[in-house]
């Protein structure tokens, strides 16, 4: 079983955390509190980056807490393997709502005090995200993650996690049911992002439970597999999703429209015709990030079948 390394400099490295845990908490306890003051004024967007603000806050705060009172020992799963995994996905979600929100909310607020809090709850949103970076880059080296089994290799985590990111973002856009329930194919592509959502996840949580145990090449190629499935569910979603929301032929609308919630003006929804062009985007993004996890793994296999030992 590996062991964690206990040199004299993680007390030293904790404090360090600690001091970034500071601004990041006052960074997304702003954000959140310009946003929530602005009341019915903030619309949909703002309350969907709201709720990511006070997530990051609230998270922040528990791992804070657990850090001073020395409970991290008490925890079944690695302390490290949790703290990496959270900052990577907290740096992702502040950077996300920074632009989202600014894109398509803040610019086509009217000057005014509504204006200038939106603006200053997106800096400090994209304050914390550098605050983020920071403290994953700052664990990286100082810690000896060569010993910890999920980030022996630190690319496939990087994955894991872009994977199960951007299929959550795609969640944030599906929020509304009436973009996919009217036709089959369109459901089918939600089910495509939740079973893709749930392989990633349990691959991770398997990451963080520290499976040291599992022999490597069989391991290898669980993963090939899981990999080879959601490219191909990946595939059929990108050919599927834009077909029927895009094609004239298939019931789509492939034209952005000018009126209701897709007017050039502040509205407090989203306009449909954007969350089905972002799901679209989205879904490539996610299939390109799937296929380099597939090369990963399938050159993981090769090599580990080359040191098998062979009968004579």
């Amino acid at each position: 079983m590996p062991t964690r390394s206990t040199s004299p400099s993680s007390d030293a490295t904790i404090g360090v955390c600690c001091c970034l845990r500071l601004p990041q908490l006052f960074s997304t306890c702003v954000a959140f509190s310009l946003v929530a003051d602005m009341g019915f004024g903030r619309g949909a967007i703002g309350n969907w980056a709201m709720s990511f603000w006070c997530i990051c806050f609230a998270m922040t705060f528990i791992i804070t807490i657990v850090e001073c009172c020395r409970g991290r020992s008490s925890f079944p799963f690695f302390w490290y393997n949790i703290c990496v995994t959270y900052t990577c996905y907290a740096a992702l979600i502040c950077l996300s709502a920074s632009i989202i929100y600014s894109i398509t909310y803040v610019q086509f607020l009217p000057y005014g005090p509504y204006r200038d809090r939106a603006i200053a709850a997106t800096a400090f949103s994209c304050i914390a995200s550098v605050l983020y970076v920071i403290e994953v880059a700052g664990l990286w080296a100082w810690y000896d993650l060569k010993e910890i089994f999920f980030y022996e290799h630190a690319t496939r985590a990087l994955l894991k996690v872009l994977e199960t990111f951007v299929a959550g973002v795609i969640f944030a856009f599906l929020s509304s049911t009436s973009l996919y329930l009217h036709q089959p194919a369109l459901e089918w592509c939600v089910a495509v992002y939740s079973i893709c959502f749930i392989l990633a996840a349990v691959v991770l949580l398997l990451g963080l439970a520290e499976w040291e145990y599992m022999p490597p090449w069989p391991f290898s190629i669980f993963q090939l597999v899981v990999s080879l499935l959601s490219v191909l569910l990946y595939i059929s979603a990108l050919v599927l999703w834009p077909l029927y929301q895009f094609s004239e032929e298939f019931g789509g609308q492939p034209q952005r429209p000018s009126d209701g919630d897709c007017e050039d003006e502040l509205t407090y929804d989203m306009c449909a015709w954007d969350q089905r062009l972002a799901v679209a985007v989205l879904t490539a993004i996610n299939l390109l990030i799937y296929v380099t996890d597939l090369g990963y793994w399938a050159r993981q296999v090769s090599v580990g079948t080359e040191d098998q030992p062979r009968d004579s």
